[in-house]
């Protein structure tokens, strides 16, 4: 019964990191993208987002009514990691244009990143329409959605997302997530997999698939599966890193286990 109980803590824990890591995504040009398990994530594209924060901030305050600096300064803030400025730079020019759906979106996904998942979903509503949905703000919604333990209503986003861009990776990614932290892992594995077989899919994919696989207690395979195609330090890394997170027996909402992110996010935006 304790091992049961351990196994069951152990998923939700390991899921529900990687679900915040993950979630924020669906889309490789306006939002986050799905993380891969290794710490060291992808590079980024700005080899110093800190520069990136001082450029943008600059052009920011010289105007800050301007929609387009507004936006560049919230996405270099939440490269940088400062989620909370980049939801109240965001917010404030909202408020100077409040019918901008540009802003909104970037705002409610601010708020999901910061961990607000209520209040972005209720900003994200506002940022597009049931006549005209954006299949990225879906996948962002169900995400936040999946955070507030409410998987079922999450997946009816992912499946309305689906709906306009069939057999897309990154919401399939977010999909097999969901169903990996309600616990139905052999149903992630077979969205995972869908995902991982197109050939759009990238690493970040493979690596969730690889964790959804090792929590089923295949690590061989699941092993193999994170080894491909990396160099060998890199594939070295992941390994180690799935191990740990695996072997993990306490909750990442509490203690040491908080400062284990699943994985490391990319924000090319």
């Amino acid at each position: 019964m304790r091992q049961r109980s351990n196994r069951a803590r152990l998923l939700a824990s390991v899921a529900a990191a990687a679900i915040f890591a993950a979630g924020l995504g669906g889309c490789q040009t306006m939002s986050d993208v799905t993380g891969s398990i290794s710490p060291n994530g992808p590079a980024s594209a700005d080899p110093d987002p800190r520069q990136a924060v001082e450029v943008t901030g600059e052009r920011y305050r010289a105007d800050p009514k301007n929609v387009e600096a507004a936006l560049a300064y919230g996405q270099a803030l939440r490269a940088a990691g400062q989620r909370s400025q980049a939801a109240a730079v965001l917010e404030q020019a909202t408020i100077a244009h409040p019918g901008d759906k540009a802003l909104l979106a970037a705002w409610g996904r601010a708020l999901v990143d910061n961990g607000n998942f209520q209040e972005g979903l209720d900003v994200l509503g506002r940022a597009h329409s049931p006549d005209n949905p954006d299949w990225r703000l879906l996948s962002v919604q169900g995400t936040a959605l999946d955070q507030l333990g409410r998987h079922e209503d999450a997946r009816r986003y992912y499946e309305s997302a689906l709906k306009i861009v069939p057999d897309e990776p990154t919401v399939l990614s977010n999909l097999g997530l969901s169903y990996m932290l309600s616990k139905n892992l052999p149903k992630a594995e077979e969205v995972l997999r869908q995902a991982y077989a197109s050939g759009r899919a990238d690493a970040r994919v493979r690596q969730n698939l690889a964790l959804v696989v090792g929590l089923q207690g295949r690590f061989a395979e699941a092993e193999q599966i994170v080894r491909a195609d990396l160099p060998p330090q890199e594939a070295a890394a992941n390994v180690a890193y799935l191990k740990q997170m695996l072997n993990r027996k306490d909750d990442p909402r509490s203690g040491s286990a908080a400062k284990l992110p699943m994985a490391s996010l990319s924000r090319p935006e």
